[in-house]
């Protein structure tokens, strides 16, 4: 189970700058969250029950006193004691402990989901965090170059070079960004208790974010076979459990042996002398118990039928969301590296057009309006660009979850 889950997080943190910190803060989750420490314990429950069902049935006693004591030949009979045992056909212990393992094994598979589960959500939280912050990092970026720019129109309208109205229009775009940057503030902070929460700690922790996070040119090529995944190995173990089950079904509608000893107390018959006189009576018993009506047996041998091919649609059915889940993340992956590239176009020729606007300072023709519309268009591109990368590291985390073996 470990080497599974690093390999996945290995995956994961491919991009990053200081991959470490996410593979830590994983390794916390795993450890912490009480979804895990409740699937553990539900299967430590599960396999707890093989020893439950290692015995036999309990054994029966009984007292019985004679309130009208009958005479024998060799006396009055005062009390009885009985003792009886009852034991399952040959097997049928070891079928039902094959039973309850299976049980628990198909649990297991509960703990490899989760914890699969939980390396995605704590990436993709993480992946968020860093998308909002990187956001309000680009904010704050263009909030002083509009203060550059606003010093720049200042400048002009004292030299009749622009009007009021363009150094107005561009405070009105730093108060926009301002707003937006608070705003994305207030998601970071539901964001980080998303975060936290699946660490099982307090909501107000910081988190060491990376500095950087790139998108790779190449895509990685990824193991398409999900045969192997928990979620659909699953359900092949639900089918042995089932299987299990019916070798039960069948051990049960064998014969019960049953041996058994009464003991019954003798009195002496007085006045008279003979051999036997008084003598206790010791009856060993063997018994047998038949399942003659046995329609319980036949109905559960037909559930379990309808069981099993239940499961292999359920199989299937699950197989079918999880291939077009893949497909699907591997599309929008790949949607996402065009976009990431497409937008680190956009801003270069944005940037070379912001420079070219700047140099007609110089020769006195400097439009405001242009640089702001320069300006919108390259803000835009950055986070568009930065949501291209969170997307395609989401996307990344939902492939993973499904490929790695």
């Amino acid at each position: 189970m470990k080497k599974i889950i690093f390999i996945l997080v290995g995956f994961l943190i491919f991009g990053f700058s200081h991959g470490q910190q996410l593979e830590t803060l994983i390794d916390e989750a795993l450890k912490n969250n009480p979804i895990i420490q409740k699937f553990e314990l539900q299967h430590s429950i599960a396999s707890e029950k093989v020893k439950e069902v290692n015995t036999i049935p309990n054994t029966e006693l009984g007292v019985g006193y004679f309130v009208s004591e009958p005479e024998t030949r060799t006396g009055a009979q005062r009390f009885k004691i009985s003792a009886k045992q009852m034991i399952p056909w040959f097997g049928t212990i070891t079928a039902r402990e094959n039973y309850v393992s299976s049980l628990a094994d198909a649990k297991y598979e509960d703990i490899a989901i989760a914890k699969r589960k939980l390396v995605v959500s704590v990436s993709q939280s993480y992946y968020k965090l860093f998308t909002l912050k990187a956001k309000q990092s680009i904010l704050v970026e263009n909030i002083e170059l509009l203060k550059t720019y606003e010093a720049l129109a200042l400048t002009s309208v004292e030299v009749g070079k622009a009007s009021a109205v363009d150094v107005l229009r561009l405070q009105m775009r730093q108060n926009e960004m301002e707003q937006l940057k608070q705003v994305l503030a207030q998601y970071y902070l539901a964001e980080l208790t998303v975060f936290n929460k699946l660490l099982n700690r307090d909501k107000a922790v910081k988190v060491d974010l990376i500095n950087e996070l790139t998108i790779p040119t190449d895509n990685l090529e990824h193991v398409k076979d999900l045969a192997l995944h928990p979620e659909l190995t699953k359900y092949d173990k639900l089918f042995q459990s089932i299987v299990q089950s019916e070798l039960l079904n069948q051990k049960d509608n064998k014969p019960m042996l049953g041996f058994g000893l009464d003991y019954i107390a003798v009195s002496e018959r007085p006045n008279m002398n003979f051999s036997d006189n008084g003598k206790d009576i010791l009856m060993p018993m063997l018994s047998l118990s038949i399942p003659i009506f046995n329609k319980k047996n036949k109905s559960k041998t037909k559930q379990n039928e309808l069981m099993q091919q239940e499961i292999s649609y359920q199989k299937q059915e699950r197989k079918n969301i999880l291939e077009t889940t893949l497909d699907k993340a591997l599309n929008n992956r790949i949607a996402a590296q065009i976009s990431y590239n497409t937008q680190a176009k956009n801003i270069k020729q944005a940037k070379d057009a912001e420079e070219i606007l700047i140099k007609s300072y110089e020769t006195g023709m400097i439009h405001f309006i242009d640089i702001l519309d320069i300006q919108e268009l390259q803000l835009k591109f950055q986070l568009n660009q930065i949501e291209s990368v969170k997307t395609y590291y989401i996307q990344n985390t939902i492939i993973n979850y499904l490929t790695q073996q």
